[in-house]
Parts: C-alpha cells; sequence; structure tokens
C-alpha cells in the first residue's frame, strides 16, 4: 500500500485506499473524527444515525487503509481517532487503476461538499450576523502551465495552514472563531490539452 505520513498530511496513492474511502458513511464518519477528535462506534451511531454495527464496520475499514487508528483506551469504551486531519489522496499517474479510483473519489467528494454548502447558503445561515464579507464563491478560468497549476494547488493548500491546530486545540481559537471550510478545486481542461486523448 503506498502510504506515506509527512508534515502531518496523510498521502496516498493505492486504488485500494482511495476505492475504499468513496463511500458516505466512511466519509462522514472522518469528517466527525476531524470535528470531534475521537469517536466510539456507539457515539458515531448516535451523530450519523448508522447502527453501532454498520459504523464499526466502516471504522475498521478505515482503520484498515490508515486513515484512522485507535485511541486511549477508556474505560470498556475503545475510541478511533484519524491519522491526520490533512489529506491528499492524489492519482498515481502510472496506475490507470489509481486515475480511475481517485477520479471517483474526486467526483463524489465534490457532489457532497457542494451540496452541503449550497443548502447552508440557501438557508443564509452563513451570511448572518455581519459574517457576510466572509464569504464568497468564486470561479476563475485561466490559462496555466503543468507546473504553474502545480504551484496553484501547492498554495490553495497553504492557504489554511495559519489555522493549523485550533481543530486539536480549543484554546488556540480567538474569541469569535467558528469552524470554516474551504474547497479548491484546481482542473485542468484536458481537452485542450496537447498531446491529452480522452
Amino acid at each position: 500500500m503506498v502510504v506515506v505520513n509527512r508534515d502531518d498530511v496523510f498521502t496516498t496513492t493505492d486504488p485500494e485506499a482511495l476505492r475504499a474511502l468513496a463511500h458516505p458513511v466512511r466519509i462522514e464518519l472522518l469528517d466527525l473524527l476531524d470535528a470531534e477528535g475521537e469517536l466510539t462506534a456507539s457515539r458515531a451511531a448516535e451523530l450519523t444515525g448508522q447502527t453501532v454495527g454498520n459504523c464499526s464496520f466502516h471504522l475498521r475499514t478505515l482503520a484498515r487503509y490508515g486513515y484512522i487508528e485507535r485511541g486511549e483506551r477508556q474505560g470498556t469504551a475503545w475510541p478511533w481517532r484519524s491519522v491526520s486531519r490533512n489529506r491528499e489522496l492524489r492519482a498515481d499517474e502510472s496506475d490507470p487503476d489509481s486515475v480511475r479510483a481517485v477520479g471517483a473519489l474526486a467526483a463524489m467528494t465534490l457532489r457532497r461538499e457542494a451540496e452541503s454548502m449550497a443548502a447552508e447558503l440557501a438557508a443564509a445561515t452563513s451570511v448572518a450576523q455581519g459574517w457576510a464579507e466572509a464569504v464568497v464563491v468564486n470561479r476563475s478560468t485561466f490559462w496555466a502551465t503543468r507546473e504553474e497549476m502545480a504551484d496553484l494547488v501547492r498554495r490553495v493548500r497553504e492557504l489554511t495552514d495559519p489555522f493549523t491546530g485550533r481543530g486539536d486545540d480549543p484554546s488556540a481559537r480567538p474569541a469569535g472563531a467558528v469552524r470554516g471550510r474551504l474547497l479548491g478545486v484546481v482542473l485542468p481542461d484536458l481537452d485542450v490539452v496537447p498531446g491529452v486523448e480522452r
């Protein structure tokens, strides 16, 4: 399995690990673990509406592929925790199976995030009480080389670096801080890439 943890970033190009994550319940469980820190299967069931058995199965699957690990045992409870809140799930260009798996996972993730964000924006909860200037939907079209796009990906990833650690340590959050979400997609238009056939 091609899984590397570096600089607190979980990285994989392994098609099996990518396919394992491409399930709505597993994505939801990872989101909850990121928000809560640690969860037992029982607590996960309460939060998701799934059965304890189903949550336990999906948590074990996430652990098998390295996304999560066991936390400290607390009496009879043995919670799970994320290996890292930062994940880079990318394709290995030399492995068509990896390319397909990352494409399917990316499509599912984008649909899920887009639906969630659209519902929140429609309910206008994000723009309440003077927060309108902190909410933006930006769509840009531009021409760039592969190297320039790779650099843009790196810079988008770095945008949230100043907030690292606040998820784990509430005391690091300034007064008035709320949880924010950034969805960034850098996608070359393969129909116009020279030498690339679709």
